[in-house]
């Protein structure tokens, strides 16, 4: 989670919410990026579909979280993003998230902050689905984000593990046994 302050008070107070329900796309690929979104509530997740139809999620955004924070520096999203449950964001200006930045050097440092441990996360995610077996890839992710998620969104859990949503069915039913 990013402090998102400035002078004290988050650059995000007061900003415009937004409500998105679940399954309800927040934007879509090659939308132009004009704003940056702060998860409120909820959980949302940034994911690229592939010509064969599997996807793959490569952020879930909770609480706190800024959503697709590469995206402040590009020019247009690379992948979609959609509300896994009922969620809340708050969104600003891109160029006031980036004035904030310039004008702010403990802002700015705190962002890079962030943005460093956002990439110790992508490398955490590709560790996992470097993993050979099911069962490693399900410990490892246990492992780094706790509880397996509720039967509504274990599809989701498959394509962050990169498996099939069957495999990871069985996977969990020879769990229980």
């Amino acid at each position: 989670m990013i402090i998102v302050m400035w002078s004290g008070i988050s650059i995000f107070d007061g900003r415009k919410e937004r409500h998105f329900e679940r399954g309800e796309a927040i934007f879509r690929s090659g939308r132009a990026v004009t704003e940056v979104f702060l998860v409120r509530s909820g959980l949302t997740a940034l994911v690229r579909f592939f010509p064969s139809g599997d996807q793959a999620i490569l952020q879930r955004a909770s609480h706190g979280d800024v959503v697709a924070e590469a995206s402040v520096y590009a020019q247009h999203y690379h992948c979609d993003c959609v509300a896994l449950e009922p969620t809340i964001l708050a969104s600003m200006e891109r160029s006031s998230f980036m004035e904030a930045l310039r004008s702010d050097s403990e802002l700015s440092e705190a962002w890079a902050a962030h943005l460093a441990r956002s990439v110790q996360r992508a490398r955490m995610c590709a560790e996992i689905r470097s993993l050979k077996t099911v069962a490693e890839r399900l410990d490892a992710w246990i492992g780094q984000y706790g509880d397996i998620p509720e039967k509504g969104q274990r599809q989701t859990l498959a394509a962050e593990l990169s498996v099939s949503r069957e495999a990871l069915y069985r996977e969990l039913a020879r769990r229980r046994t």
